[in-house]
């Protein structure tokens, strides 16, 4: 019983965290420009560095993949997940030409979709996995704690663009 309430536990905070990373976002980019999130980059990166505002569309993307994942996980025995070219997404989506303000308020929407989709699984559901094209076996609580890894490098990502 111990084991399963930790386990418990550290989903509900892992599915929070998802959450309340936006809020943290949100926070930064408040006062940010869409001239600012279009013209800097990644200094680590030099020319070839993501903008503020190709990170946030990579962030609204990453969780319509993951969302996605997550659905095939639960609907389909070990499903095979493609992995994806991240670079090639930005390219073909004209990231860094969208709006800020816009893509921020649809990763709030996709991101409130994902954490309902969390909220809603079963035990039976969290015992599912897919097959990862890169990684193998892939579980719902690999996607769950990825999400918060993946946000919080692009939360300190950001941080790095705008102080340059």
């Amino acid at each position: 019983m111990g084991l399963e309430c930790d386990v418990a536990r550290t989903r509900t905070n892992h599915i929070r965290l998802m959450r309340d990373t936006l809020a943290v976002l949100d926070y930064m980019l408040d006062d940010v420009s869409q001239a600012t999130a279009t013209t800097r980059r990644d200094p680590n990166d030099g020319d070839k560095g993501w903008t503020v505002a190709e990170v946030v569309c990579h962030l609204r993307d990453f969780d319509r993949i993951f969302l996605d994942r997550v659905q095939r996980i639960v609907a389909e025995d070990e499903p095979k997940l493609l992995g994806y070219d991240h670079e090639q997404l930005a390219v073909d989506g004209r990231y860094n030409e969208q709006d800020l303000r816009t893509t921020l308020r649809d990763l709030q929407q996709s991101r409130a979709e994902f954490v309902t989709c969390f909220q809603a699984l079963s035990e039976a559901q969290w015992a599912r996995a897919g097959i990862h094209a890169e990684r193998g076996r892939f579980t719902l609580d690999d996607a769950l704690m990825q999400v918060g890894l993946h946000d919080a490098l692009h939360l300190e990502q950001i941080t790095r663009i705008l102080r340059g």
